[in-house]
């Protein structure tokens, strides 16, 4: 059942993000909106659309949700791979999605802090280069 509906979810994810999906859309309403004098207006004309946009709309929303969860484990688990294979990095990096709100937090600050220090160094680093420069052509 799970492998017959995330090729069925993906499937679907490929043609509705087709131009030809949004093109057939818009013919749909454009030939709802035309049909409208011939059934002049009426609430039952209005309902038709109304329920099936709502449920094309309830269902895409199943198929979006696991596309985007099977993207997100996707990219969790390459970026995990990277983490333990740059001998530099922090393994504990890893498992961030299950850290809570707060421990997240904390880290992003804790990243915040690291970049602006690495800045300030890069800055220090290029005045002294220029400043070496200088000092160099004025004794030429």
């Amino acid at each position: 059942m799970n492998e017959s509906f995330r090729k069925f979810a993906h499937k679907t994810s490929e043609l509705t993000g087709t131009p030809w999906a949004f093109i057939a859309a818009v013919s749909i309403i454009i030939g709802w909106a035309a049909s409208g004098p011939i059934f002049g207006f009426s609430d039952s004309w209005q309902l038709y659309i109304n329920t099936f946009t709502t449920l094309i709309t309830f269902l895409m929303v199943f198929l979006i949700q696991n596309t985007q969860n099977r993207d997100a484990t996707a990219i969790h688990l390459k970026l995990d791979e990277l983490i333990r294979a740059v001998e530099k990095a922090r393994n504990s990096l890893v498992d961030l999605e299950d850290l809570s709100d707060e421990e997240l937090k904390q880290l992003q600050e804790q990243f915040k802090r690291i970049h602006e220090r690495e800045n300030h160094n890069s800055a220090h680093a290029i005045a002294d280069t220029i400043e070496n420069e200088l000092q160099e052509r004025g004794r030429s």
